[in-house]
């Protein structure tokens, strides 16, 4: 068994410690899922097989990692290729999802696979395409990019075409998409005066989508934005049931929580295995395991920033450090709301919350990421 084990860690080209938080990540997210759909609610639904869930789980999260693996396989560079093609393929499947997608807890962010009975969320596509495609259009031309057809076309268009359609069913994705194209812009070394006009553009859009609101609720879901945020404002310590629960949550655990699988909250907390699952994690393993996690995000965008500053190619680094980003905002976002920081959002923790197709994506970002490290291992 150790003779395999060697051989595969063998095989594992890249940053190993990448891969260790990975797999890190995959471990957390088996034993928080598996102990948060052990609830009442989930158990009556299959009669109180909760194993199904750990399967399912544990089936999603290994399709995830053969993905990520063979993700960093490939050259880099390959993505750079194929970015416009999967941009052109996000915009009409996510205005297939605004006007025929399955709504889920009153937002349509799903379409339906036909005869499979699965879903899938267009817009983790769009997240991952629309950074590959920045990165490559940041890279095209090495020098300063400071004229307004080499910013505002290849860039600052599709940011907002598709944030824009992604914000009626999802705006908390949106803003979190459209912040890390705003760094990647920074970083790409964009004159100010453009990332200001897309910022800017961006503030028009929501407003526009705040008016259609009114005119389409079933939509855009402008009345949720502005519930959420006044519930936020006007009762701090009042807000959300679910926070409330998860607040609860995480005073259980105090420093070292009260063992895997022994969650009180979790039976009350209505998106314990999802949106909450952090709250869970930190009641059964304490504050302790709370941070430890935390410091795993942490830590892989300290391993990619360390990494992309020895990149031979800059749509290498641009692209790694976008994706990490993205990660790892979405992750505290979540964590923030748990604490009751910021207002309920409904972003996923990403490689942790149970779910299809973020973590299939999660997963494959890992292998982009990967195959950087690993060219740029070959190269130093």
């Amino acid at each position: 068994m150790s003779n395999i084990a060697a051989r595969i860690y063998a095989d594992l080209k890249g940053d190993k410690a990448i891969w260790a938080v990975m797999v890190l990540l995959g471990i957390f997210s088996i034993l928080a899922v598996y102990s948060a759909s052990a609830t009442w609610l989930l158990a009556y639904k299959r009669d109180g097989n909760t194993e199904f869930y750990l399967f399912k789980h544990a089936g999603i999260l290994a399709v995830g990692f053969l993905l990520a693996y063979l993700g960093h396989l490939l050259h880099y560079m390959k993505y750079n290729k194929w970015s416009p093609v999967l941009l052109v393929i996000s915009v009409p499947l996510l205005v297939l999802t605004i006007f025929y997608g399955v709504e889920i807890n009153d937002a349509r962010r799903w379409i339906s696979i036909p005869y499979t009975g699965l879903t899938f969320q267009p817009s983790d596509l769009a997240k991952l395409a629309l950074i590959l495609y920045v990165a490559r259009s940041l890279t095209s031309k090495q020098e300063y990019i400071k004229d307004f057809n080499s910013a505002f076309l290849p860039i600052i268009m599709p940011v907002l075409i598709i944030c824009s359609l992604i914000a009626p069913a999802d705006l908390s994705t949106a803003i979190l998409l459209f912040v890390t194209c705003l760094f990647m812009m920074f970083v790409g070394r964009v004159s100010l005066q453009y990332i200001g006009l897309l910022l800017f553009l961006g503030v028009v859009a929501f407003a526009l989508l705040y008016a259609l609101g009114d005119i389409y609720p079933d939509f855009v879901r402008s009345a949720t934005w502005v519930r959420r945020l006044r519930d936020f404002v006007e009762n701090p310590n009042d807000v959300h049931q679910q926070v409330i629960q998860a607040k609860m949550a995480i005073a259980n655990g105090e420093w070292f929580g009260l063992g895997p699988g022994n969650s009180i909250q979790r039976n009350f907390l209505y998106a314990s295995h999802s949106d909450f699952i952090y709250a869970i994690i930190v009641e059964e393993y304490g504050i302790i395991g709370g941070a430890f996690l935390i410091f795993l995000y942490v830590f892989l965008l300290f391993r990619v920033t360390r990494m992309v500053t020895k990149s031979p190619k800059a749509f290498g680094a641009m692209v790694a450090m976008g994706l990490s980003m993205l990660l790892v905002i979405q992750a505290f976002v979540n964590i923030a709301v748990a604490v009751n920081l910021v207002p309920v959002t409904g972003l996923t923790l990403p490689m942790i919350s149970q779910g299809g197709t973020s973590i299939v994506f999660t997963c494959i970002s890992f292998g982009i990421i990967l195959s950087v490290s690993k060219y740029i291992d070959a190269s130093s």
